[in-house]
Formats: structure tokens, sequence, C-alpha cells
């Protein structure tokens, strides 16, 4: 499949990854693959009961599949599309268009620093499977994933990273609660805070953030003030 081409897709599954955020897994009619690089996004569309079309971006979710894709979806109050999808059944056809986007790997690959909260954590699950799947892609060289939520329960694929850190020596999953419970034995507070700890005093590791602009923007101007240079660090705004 082209970049930038029309699809449409049917839906194989759909599971809860949270109270209102869910998993799903897509894929692509009348076509041989879909061809898509990690970290890329597609926009969907979808007509409302008025007429009204509405068209939403989402970041691929799975590494390159096949014609297969996975969403990482949190459902939104009063939000049309969010709910559209979560509800969708098996077997329920979408039209979207795409890929997108260069919030993807860059060359050469250095030692990287993923840093998400909430769903974007998305586009890092379609990268570090990707990447750890063939040791001729990751290169042995180190990856942290700092992932940020309020609660356990919105650690989104958090057995799987869980794995992927036990099988892999050079990556290491970061959990942090901003509200953890006494129970929680991992790390605590905003994901910045924890950021100086990972990195040192190091300016040659590249950094990805993912997720609102809050977050996204506290992370950048702390690593520019780490003196690093900001051609390393690569962010994809979701609000």
């Amino acid at each position: 499949m082209s970049p930038f081409q029309e699809f449409s897709a049917h839906l194989l599954e759909s599971r809860p990854l949270s109270d209102y955020t869910r998993h799903l897994e897509f894929e692509v009619e009348a076509a041989p693959r879909f061809g898509f690089v990690p970290g890329q996004w597609i926009s969907l569309r979808q007509s409302k009961p008025d007429g009204e079309e509405i068209t939403r971006a989402y970041s691929i979710a799975s590494p390159p599949d096949g014609k297969r894709f996975a969403l990482c979806l949190n459902r939104v109050q009063d939000g049309f599309m969010s709910n559209y999808l979560c509800d969708l059944e098996e077997g329920a056809e979408i039209r979207g268009q795409g890929p997108f986007g260069n919030f993807i790997l860059r060359p050469p690959l250095r030692d990287t620093l993923f840093i998400a909260t909430g769903t974007g954590v998305a586009p890092y699950r379609a990268m570090l499977q990707w990447l750890l799947a063939d040791p001729e892609r990751h290169q042995n060289e180190r990856f942290w994933l700092l992932f940020g939520s309020r609660y356990e329960s919105d650690l989104y694929y958090h057995d799987e990273f869980l794995q992927l850190a036990a099988a892999h020596a050079n990556f290491s999953y970061l959990p942090t609660l901003s509200r953890a419970g006494a129970a929680w034995r991992g790390l605590r507070g905003y994901v910045q805070a924890h950021v100086p700890g990972i990195v040192g005093d190091r300016t040659d590791i590249h950094a990805y953030i993912c997720g609102l602009d809050k977050m996204v923007s506290a992370n950048r101007e702390l690593l520019k003030s780490l003196g690093w240079d900001r051609k390393s660090i690569l962010y994809e705004k979701y609000d």
C-alpha cells in the first residue's frame, strides 16, 4: 500500500485496556499489505447521524504485520469518533487514509528514551516491538520507556512491556504513577521528575515524547536545560 492511500478495514478484535480505553485490531481490505513505519498515524472518518463527516487522527499501536494494524483509544466524553470506534462490534468496517507522520525512529540509531503518558504510549508499542524483534534493528542500543499514569490500572500494555524488559537486557520499562496507592512499588510522580536520573549528564541520547501538550512541553524544556540539542528531541502532541 502506498503512502496516503485511502483504505477500508474491518475490526478483528476489541478488548478493554481500562474502564475507558480499548485496544482495537483491524485488517485492511483489498490490499496485499498495509505498509507504514512504526510511529506513524492514520486518519479515520465517519458520518454522524445528521450527515456531518468527522475525521480524527490516531497513532498506530502495532508494528507492521501484513495487512493488520492496532489502535489504542480513549473514550472522550461527548466525543463522537472515539466512542463510535470503542463501540464497534467485530467485523465492522471503518474508512481511513494514511499512513502519515514523521514521529519515527531517526537514523543513526542511538540509545533512546521514550517518554509517554496515557495513550501516548501507542507509537512506542509499535516502535519497541519492531526494534526488539530483530538484533539487526536494535543493534544492542539501550532503550528506556518512561510511562506515566495516575493509577496502575491506566498503565496500558503494562504486562507486555514487563515481558519485553524481561526478555531484553537493553530495554528498561519505567512506569511511574502520580496517584499511586500504598501497594505500588514502582516510581512515583510525574515523568519529568525521573528524566535526569535516567540521562544523567549524557546529551548523546535520542528522546521521543508523546502525550498532551503540558507534559510534552515540560520535558522538552527540561532536556534543553540539561544541554540537549533540540534536534535530539522528537515529540508528538495529542491536543
